[in-house]
């Protein structure tokens, strides 16, 4: 009996030793995961420097603050610390004007520089004994810097010599939710929407808090909660209660409820015949409705709106320009300190021209005649949210016109939530582009920053990828692409690569054996699953049908520029989209310095080949090879860079918990046929044009392209319904 009982302790041991050195998880906390720290000495040094605290909690939002601090430290060092005097403490946290005499270790131009939303933390040496300040000019500047704070110790960082002064260099960094009331999600892969619409006002969900509590830790101060393809019952009392309720719970983490509306709204709703935003009627519709909201949500942020794209109704309906309709809600929402972020994605089929010319043929003229209130939100690139696109030709030639930069976190057009794709590389891409508009160096990012109009309000929006799923995004690793979007929005300047080190390290383990091998894979990621779906500047050739899989086939969906056709021309004769002056002359709308980048064939990168020029199947490529050649190697290189992610990911799982390895281990299996199926499809069906055999080299494709062109996805996510 004693032997039994003493296997069955080394047993039950065993387990709990494993349980210990990889914890069962399932992705819900985000990279708040706060893990016990590993690393005896370093833990050591974590427990006494902030053995004792000052924190004085005095309002709800410190409380919020207080209380994520002493959860943190609670799971990573196993300490609460003593609540002492600041003369007796190691950490000191509090407002400037509450820190007494140790206002003489914060520099003079410190306030100012990191303003309402920053925050110091900073070592000084009191009365020989060194103690770590985080202080800041507002309880939301405490509760961004006590999440940062964390993070030290989550990265295991050193907290010996800190200075950290930081504040955002956006005002409005906002996550677009495109969800329905019926808690579909248009564009979403990681389940329903999780506003539980029939439950509010009444049940709050926990799920709101820790949305909120995800949100400020990267700095993110705004959430539209409804789809662009807005619906009006989103403004009525009943709704507007529910929102409400959102309202008070996001308002402690420093976030603001902001509505998608639909221009039409005075008509639908208001029961008037018109919405020209030049008819009084019209005006005082709004203005009335923008007083109730306030009423409901003191705080509320503002509209979103899309107008006069994809059908939706607009000025442009009633004869007026953007610049009418967008001016018309912003003076009603001015007196409540209200924006309106006016979507720049607009384009019509009846337009006889290059659609990526259309958003900058319609804004570029009303440059300077939106009003202070009024920020033209304009994606990344001018067709929408491509694996690849150059930037967006808006960026820079708005000089007097507040601009935010609309990146899509979720992957409508890179894998959905079963491909790994970390898109701060992309994201990147676009804020490190030259304009020139203001000399060289007149990047993205720094028109975002509002360098060159200090006037100007600024910010940049992501689309959200997160729905019900337990690990809210579907994917592991697209949890990385919301963290990356608060982290760039928060400050544009940092790198995809240090971006993706702290993630990895906060979300799986600090092991460097797990780090560096998956941060290469994470980095590559994007850029193999452009290879295996659309390199060299093609775009637009994915399936119609809820824009899954391979469509480079596509002819006919009711207007041209929904077509794959339209956009990759190719014939017996090449491939690309001609937008040099013997084409669309799209480049004219970029500075010349651009211009002359792109147009010209010895400087034009790879990358934007096709997108910019319609060239030959025997085009001699830099690296030697046809055009043809080259095309058919990437989509191969492409499907074998998800191979190798595979054989990566397999020596992983002894540093990580066994339930997420085996998530992710599954999903690269999904993405790898995938990425074969792209590879095969589009390789036979361009091969048709060119009439060239695919290198002896490669394998050959599974199944013929008859094969590929009859399938049919039933049920395809993210084809909301409002």
């Amino acid at each position: 009996m004693r032997v039994k009982i003493r296997l069955i302790l080394l047993i039950l041991a065993g387990i709990l030793l494993v349980g210990d050195m990889a914890r069962a998880e399932n992705g819900y906390e985000l990279w708040l995961r706060y893990a016990p720290v590993t690393d005896v000495a370093l833990k050591a040094q974590y427990q006494k420097s902030v053995k004792n605290i000052y924190f004085p909690a005095g309002s709800d939002r410190l409380k919020v603050a207080h209380d994520e601090l002493y959860r943190g430290l609670s799971s990573m060092i196993g300490l609460s610390p003593a609540q002492k005097t600041i003369s007796e403490s190691e950490l000191v946290i509090a407002t400037i004007d509450k820190i007494g005499n140790l206002r003489k270790y914060v520099p003079d131009s410190i306030p100012a520089k990191i303003g309402t939303d920053g925050f110091l933390i900073k070592t000084i040496t009191t009365s020989k004994k060194n103690t770590i300040l985080l202080t800041a000019n507002s309880d939301l500047g405490i509760l961004y810097g006590v999440f940062n704070f964390l993070k030290l110790f989550q990265i295991n960082s050193s907290l010996a010599a800190l200075n950290i002064a930081e504040y955002p260099k956006t005002m409005f960094r906002v996550l677009d939710h495109w969800d329905n009331p019926t808690r579909t999600v248009e564009r979403g892969y990681a389940g329903f929407s999780i506003w539980n619409w029939h439950k509010l006002p009444g049940y709050i969900d926990p799920r709101y808090i820790d949305y909120a509590r995800a949100n400020a830790s990267v700095g993110i101060n705004g959430s539209v909660i409804n789809n662009v393809n807005a619906n009006t019952i989103m403004l009525t009392p009943a709704y507007l209660a529910k929102i409400k309720a959102l309202a008070d719970v996001f308002r402690l983490y420093g976030i603001k409820i902001y509505l998608s509306v639909k221009f039409s709204s005075p008509v639908e709703l208001g029961g008037l015949k018109t919405a020209d935003p030049l008819d009084e009627d019209v005006k005082a519709w709004w203005k009335a409705k923008v007083d109730e909201i306030y009423r409901y949500i003191p705080d509320f942020g503002g509209f979103l709106v899309k107008a006069n794209s994809e059908g939706q109704p607009g000025p442009q309906t009633y004869g007026r320009t953007h610049a009418d309709g967008a001016n018309m809600l912003g003076k009603a929402l001015a007196p409540h300190h209200g924006i309106v972020m006016w979507r720049a994605f607009v384009y019509d089929d009846k337009v006889p021209d290059d659609r990526a010319k259309q958003a900058y043929n319609e804004f570029k003229p009303f440059d300077g005649k939106f009003d202070a209130n009024v920020i033209i939100q304009v994606k990344n690139g001018a067709i929408d949210f491509q694996p690849r696109e150059p930037f967006h030709p808006l960026f820079g030639a708005l000089p007097n016109t507040s601009v935010m930069l609309e990146l899509q976190l979720t992957q409508e057009y890179l894998g959905f939530s079963t491909h790994l794709v970390y898109e701060a590389p992309l994201f990147k891409e676009c804020l490190n582009a030259d304009t020139y508009t203001a000399g060289p160096n007149s990047t993205v990012e720094h028109i975002l920053e509002g360098r060159y109009n200090p006037k100007l309000i600024t910010g940049m929006a992501g689309v959200a990828n997160i729905g019900t799923d337990i690990n809210w995004c579907g994917h592991p690793f697209a949890q990385a692409n919301w963290y990356s979007f608060g982290r760039l929005a928060w400050n544009p300047g940092l790198s995809a690569t240090k971006i993706a080190d702290d993630w990895l390290r906060m979300t799986f383990t600090n092991d460097h054996h797990f780090i560096e091998p998956m941060k290469r894979e994470m980095l590559q990621s994007r850029e193999n699953t452009v290879n295996y779906m659309t390199p060299l500047g093609l775009h637009h050739i994915m399936g119609a049908n809820g824009h899954y899989g391979p469509g480079p086939w596509t002819d006919n969906t009711g207007r041209a520029d929904w077509t794959a056709v339209y956009y990759h021309k190719a014939d017996t004769n090449g491939v690309g989209f001609d937008r040099t002056r013997t084409g669309s002359n799209a480049l004219a709308q970029y500075s010349p310095q651009v211009q002359k980048y792109f147009e010209d064939l010895s400087t034009c990168p790879d990358e934007y080949l096709l997108w910019f020029h319609h060239l030959s199947w025997n085009y001699r490529m830099r690296s030697g090879k046809t055009l043809w050649d080259e095309m058919v190697e990437h989509y191969y290189r492409g499907a074998d860079s998800v191979k190798h992610m595979q054989l990566v990911w397999n020596l992983m799982e002894k540093y990580i918990d066994h339930d997420r390895f085996t998530q992710v281990k599954e999903l690269m299996a999904i993405q790898h046929d995938e990425a074969i199926w792209w590879r095969d499809a589009c390789v036979l069906y361009f091969q048709t044009f060119s009439r060239k055999p695919i290198p002896d080299n490669f394998e050959k494709p599974l199944h013929n392209l008859a094969y590929y062109r009859s399938l049919r996805i039933p049920n395809i996510p993210g084809q909301g319904i409002n």
